[in-house]
């Protein structure tokens, strides 16, 4: 069992990692569906485009009635944003904007501008473990972030961790991602069970995350040694589960592992029966693994 003091560190970085400033936010309306949620700062930004009218919501201009014309207008936008440098996390790539995983998208958007919007995007994250015989807790692969990543830096992350980019599916997006974080060839990928999801909210320098996890344990051979092929992560770590507990407490200084992957790795530890059910925080942390915020 994960010792109570490991578990109430958790508990309280990951309640102050998801506590939003005490500023206003308004509802982003697309088709008169609120989808998003946008700080006031960034919208009084928002109010110089003609495309946005702006009371107590902010809404998309109704005239713009199909998906194309919508995600044009929003490129236009996040071009913008993007030039006059409010956008520091861009990616060169497209999340689908929906009011449901699977529908038709009311838009796409550059993925490095969906936080400025509040908008609800999803991801892949995968708890690589291995199993040391049936004596043993299994141990668990982190790997550490690159140093030139936008968004958290040099911190430990999920062996395989990515978002689900337009176009793809969420078991498409495992199989890439699993390879290019780590060299996972595709039929051992595909042997990942899917256990269930998070929600991340969280705010950040670029607005407010909330992010929807597909959560799934892969169990790799005692052999396999994760080989980065992308360059967006710089090591790997074999870790007991005690130390992995340890580094999503932070409780030796700075934050050393993602928000993301904190949740993930204590979705794990409470599944497998690693969190004293009748610990005091149990409900408490697992209710910071499944509570949202709606827009």
């Amino acid at each position: 069992m994960i010792e109570p003091f490991i578990l109430a560190a958790i508990e309280a970085r990951l309640t102050r990692a998801r506590t939003l400033p005490s500023v206003r936010y308004r509802r982003f309306v697309v088709d008169g569906v609120p989808i998003g949620l946008v700080d006031e700062a960034r919208a009084e930004r928002l109010s110089a485009f003609d495309v946005f009218t702006r009371s107590d919501e902010i809404a998309l201009d109704s005239r713009l009635r199909t998906s194309d014309e919508r995600s044009q207008a929003m490129a236009e936008v996040a071009d913008a944003l993007h030039a006059a440098d409010q956008l520091p996390a861009w990616r060169n790539e497209l999340f689908a904007i929906a009011t449901r995983l699977g529908d038709p998208p009311l838009f796409t958007i550059e993925r490095g501008a969906a936080r400025y919007f509040g908008l609800v995007t999803y991801a892949v994250h995968v708890n690589g473990v291995v199993h040391q015989d049936d004596r043993a807790q299994p141990r668990m692969w982190l790997a550490r972030r690159s140093p030139t990543k936008a968004v958290d830096p040099g911190l430990l992350d999920n062996l395989i961790g990515g978002g689900v980019a337009a176009g793809f599916r969420v078991d498409e997006t495992l199989v890439k991602e699993a390879y290019e974080e780590a060299g996972v060839p595709a039929p051992l990928a595909r042997t990942a069970r899917a256990v269930g999801i998070v929600h991340s909210i969280k705010p950040m320098f670029d607005g407010l995350q909330r992010e929807v996890l597909f959560v799934h344990d892969l169990a790799l051979p005692r052999e396999f040694m994760p080989v980065n092929q992308d360059g967006e992560a710089v090591e790997h770590r074999l870790v007991e589960l005690a130390e992995a507990a340890t580094a999503i407490a932070a409780t030796r200084g700075p934050d050393e592992t993602t928000t993301d992957a904190s949740l993930v790795v204590l979705d794990y530890l409470i599944r497998h029966g690693h969190v004293a059910a009748d610990d005091p925080a149990y409900l408490r942390l697992d209710a910071l693994l499944h509570s949202r915020i709606e827009a």
